[in-house]
């Protein structure tokens, strides 16, 4: 990377879409060691997550006193939208895009770009880290039942029930005539889903 330039990585998720929502950013600045935040969100969906990222981003960035920078972000959607490629139709993002717009013209310069998961991994980590401390505690049995335990469908459920959300989301989307998510966008969501549920082999 350039001498001057911090390389950001930043990630949103949501567990439903909307639901349980988290984000997570890493900065490695040149000649300092990487700053790490993460955090929950409380019910938001997916693209409400990804804007918060880039907002707390930019404005660690600002604290930091870093100039230039490189973001990474797996959001097709976000880096779109902030490019001029996509228009911001939904009023819930409306309020964020405008906020981080105006954060990035206080550097003198900012780069976003859109890469697949795989090389988003530590943001990744981070925020689904963030996601499972919000996971309720399971109580403990009163007794060990003897023989094998049986297994757990509290998984497969949860991922039965973010997939539908997911789809059920972009369906409203299109009745409503707006064009994203595109149909594309929808289907890598539902890969994350079924790759994170364990349903499908995560591809190295």
């Amino acid at each position: 990377m350039s001498d001057d330039v911090a390389v950001i990585h930043i990630d949103g998720a949501s567990r439903g879409n909307p639901g349980d929502a988290a984000y997570a950013v890493v900065i490695q600045a040149p000649g300092r060691e990487p700053v790490e935040e993460f955090g929950a969100l409380g019910k938001e969906t997916n693209n409400v997550a990804e804007y918060t990222a880039l907002i707390r981003a930019l404005e660690r960035a600002k604290v930091l006193g870093l100039r230039r920078l490189h973001i990474h972000s797996d959001s097709e959607l976000l880096v779109k939208q902030i490019s001029g490629e996509y228009r911001v139709k939904n009023e819930d993002l409306k309020w964020l895009f405008d906020e981080a717009k105006g954060l990035m013209q206080e550097f003198a310069s900012v780069r976003l770009t859109h890469v697949p998961r795989e090389q988003n991994k530590r943001a990744d980590e981070l925020c689904n880290q963030a996601l499972e401390a919000l996971k309720p505690k399971k109580p403990a049995p009163a007794e060990k039942a003897a023989g094998p335990k049986p297994k757990k469908q509290v998984g497969d459920d949860r991922v039965r029930a973010d997939a539908i959300e997911c789809l059920a989301s972009a369906r409203a989307c299109w009745q409503r005539g707006e064009k994203v998510p595109s149909p594309e966008l929808v289907w890598e969501q539902l890969w994350s889903i079924l790759e994170e549920g364990g349903v499908l082999r995560k591809v190295k």
